[in-house]
């Protein structure tokens, strides 16, 4: 049962897909407090699942939380915010309760930090929608909740092949090396991604023509060999006169305006530019067009970025900063005005006070920024998102993005943002993805090896054996730290046979990923979400299901040769080599030591599970038909398969589903099945 409270005036976001008449009485389980803050008294027992893209673990309890879409690649523990706003959670407890509070603006969540029995949400203003689920389990809520608020984004099936990146492939030799050295090496690969300088001098939808003389025939070049050329797109528009973006913008005005009506004015890659109103109807659908572009190219996939928004500087604060320093120049600067000179210049991005200085057209309405700040990314990939379906209407795109709120995962996919090459991160990638899956997010993936700092070999083989599970799953790096191509280090044969390993078990990735967005469920999921009566599960943060039939349990320490491993009930373990060599071996349930060699990949199937696979190959288009079914049980065991083209958009087709079923003689048996 959903109930949807409203309180004040909120800005709509759009967040949600079907629309349902607000309550009128006082909301239960909270109180109100004078100061507009809701209260929820908590048992000792209870757990907070959700808030989709955040620090910390997958119970959420004894920590405050932002939601805050916030440009900064520090993603250390006492992180309130990272790039994204996801604002729905659950209660566990006797009675598990689902929160989804719909506000565009700055929110915290304080839950179990300042009163550990207590949670306490506070929005910056009281203008929101508050939507509360109730049903007798977390699924139930999870599923009731994702039909609320609309179908998961779906990529083409390409967009599951592992992904090359970095900052940056400076021009086409580079790229051309980068594939030449994929297949020369053996190792499979579907995508190459082009970061900031490609363009012509940092400006969208352009292509600098020396260093990319002619991007369409590299594009198709590439596809002949199975890899997509994957372009980045900012959110800033240069200011640049006889430049046709910009001229349209202020012809039109699409562009973000000061307090004065004049278009506002900030500094990102290309130096100054101006923002594009995504929250404006017309000017989404205008920056919507520019794709057409990049796809007349040949392009068939983007990442969007920089869609916080991010902001170097803007010119009025930036004139503050130096007025004030001057007249700090002139002083003998003691600690107090020594840290001040320092807090100047470290609080030119992303400045607080600048998110106040802009302004939104709103359905005819002048919107502070500040109000809406959460809507923007999440606005830029619905620009995309849209045109796509204008320009391209019979064919899936890849898009994914930096920042997002929920309402986005229906139009892209989403990346964790700049993580860093360290141990802590693979872990707290991991921490992630449930979170992710409960909000709706289902293409998701982080920067595998890390994109700041420095990888090490084992780093980039462990982040790898988690990355083979997640359906983004691209290696990407910045300008000026080691090389992670995978042909760069040492063990390039070890490499290859790990990325063998995610073709192989490509049709069980894609199968579950395609079943939990048609049906509006999870992929990713704790173990105390199906193992609801286990009090043990619930502890268990570093091991997670994976669709109906895996549980992967990856290493995340250095040096360490294994781990330990809970099993809830008997698995059959499996040691995969490469992708046509593994090995099985049925363990009981409880605690087991597993040993697990840098390159080779350690899961488990789960009781009367099947889990399907391919002969590799070196890019998804060359995948054939020819699957092999590794199955445990006693008696048969069933699989509900999906397959599709990968590519046309009948997803709901009944011909797609297919009931496998194992019996205990290795028989195999296959029935059309309808399940929609």
């Amino acid at each position: 049962m959903i109930r949807k409270y409203r309180v004040g005036n909120p800005v709509e976001t759009d967040a949600v897909v079907n629309k349902m008449d607000a309550m009128t009485e006082i909301m239960p389980y909270f109180t109100k407090e004078a100061d507009g803050k809701l209260i929820y008294a908590m048992k000792s027992s209870d757990i907070v699942y959700g808030l989709g893209e955040n620090v910390r673990g997958i119970n959420k309890r004894g920590f405050i939380y932002e939601s805050k879409c916030d440009d900064d690649p520090v993603h250390t523990e006492g992180r309130r915010s990272l790039y994204a706003s996801h604002n729905f959670f659950v209660i566990a407890g006797e009675k598990p309760l689902g929160v989804f509070f719909d506000f565009a603006g700055k929110v915290s969540f304080d839950i179990g930090f300042t009163d550990m029995d207590l949670l306490t949400i506070a929005p910056e203003n009281e203008n929101y929608d508050c939507y509360l689920i109730e049903e007798d389990s977390i699924l139930k809520i999870v599923k009731e909740f994702r039909g609320l608020v609309g179908r998961s984004y779906i990529p083409p099936k390409w967009a599951f092949g592992y992904g090359q990146s970095r900052w940056s492939y400076n021009d086409e030799k580079e790229v051309r090396e980068v594939a030449q050295q994929m297949r020369e090496n053996k190792i499979g690969i579907d995508s190459i991604y082009l970061d900031i300088d490609y363009m012509e001098r940092y400006k969208d939808f352009t292509v600098d023509e020396h260093a990319f003389p002619n991007l369409e025939k590299l594009s198709d070049d590439l596809k002949a060999e199975g890899i997509r050329l994957v372009p980045i797109i900012d959110a800033g528009v240069k200011i640049e006169d006889g430049y046709e973006v910009y001229e349209e913008g202020v012809k039109n005005n699409y562009f973000c305006k000061d307090e004065n009506g004049n278009d506002f004015v900030v500094g990102v890659w290309p130096g100054k530019v101006h923002l594009p109103d995504v929250l404006n109807a017309d000017a989404r659908k205008w920056f919507g067009n520019q794709y057409q572009f990049l796809l007349d190219k040949g392009i068939e996939g983007f990442w969007n970025d920089m869609n916080e928004p991010a902001l170097f500087y803007s010119e009025e604060h930036l004139e503050e900063v130096f007025e004030r320093a001057e007249e700090l120049k002139k002083e003998n600067l003691d600690i107090d005005s020594f840290f001040e000179l320092m807090g100047l210049f470290g609080g030119i991005s992303n400045n607080e006070g600048d998110y106040k200085r802009f302004y939104h057209n709103m359905n005819g309405e002048k919107v502070r920024h500040d109000r809406v700040h959460n809507l923007f990314g999440y606005n830029m990939t619905r620009a995309a998102g849209e045109a796509f379906e204008r320009l391209q209407p019979d064919k899936r795109i890849l898009m994914f993005s930096r920042s997002s709120y929920i309402g986005m995962h229906r139009y892209g996919g989403l990346w964790t943002g700049d993580n860093q090459s360290w141990w802590s991160h693979l872990l707290m990638n991991m921490k992630m993805l449930p979170s992710l899956n409960m909000c709706g997010f289902l293409y998701i993936g982080a920067d595998l090896g890390g994109f700041g700092d420095h990888t090490s070999e084992d780093l980039m083989m462990r982040w790898l054996s988690l990355g083979i599970f997640t359906p983004l799953m691209r290696n990407h790096s910045a300008k000026g730290t080691r090389r992670q191509e995978l042909y760069t280090f040492k063990h390039t044969e070890a490499f290859q046979r790990i990325i063998e390993i995610r073709y192989a078990l490509l049709p069980y990735l894609y199968s579950e990923y395609m079943k939990a967005a048609l049906a509006d469920d999870m992929m990713f999921m704790p173990l105390s979400f199906v193992y609801t009566q286990d009090k043990r599960a619930a502890e268990i943060e570093d091991q997670l299901l994976v669709g109906d039939s895996l549980m992967i349990a990856p290493v995340y320490t250095q040096n360490a040769t294994g781990r330990y491993v809970y099993l809830p009930e008997d698995m059959l373990l499996v040691r995969m080599q490469s992708g046509t060599q593994f090995e099985t071996e049925e363990r009981k349930a409880g605690d087991h030591y597993i040993s697990v060699a840098l390159d080779e990949v350690v899961f488990f199937i789960r009781k009367n599970k099947i889990l399907p696979t391919v002969k590799p190959a070196d890019c998804v288009d060359h995948l054939t038909d020819e699957y092999q079914y590794i199955s445990y049980g006693k008696g048969k065991c069933d699989y509900l398969f999906y397959e599709d083209d990968g590519y046309s958009k009948d997803y709901d087709n009944q011909s797609h589903f297919t009931k496998i079923t194992v019996s205990e003689d290795g028989s195999i048996v296959k029935e059309k099945k309808e399940v929609l």
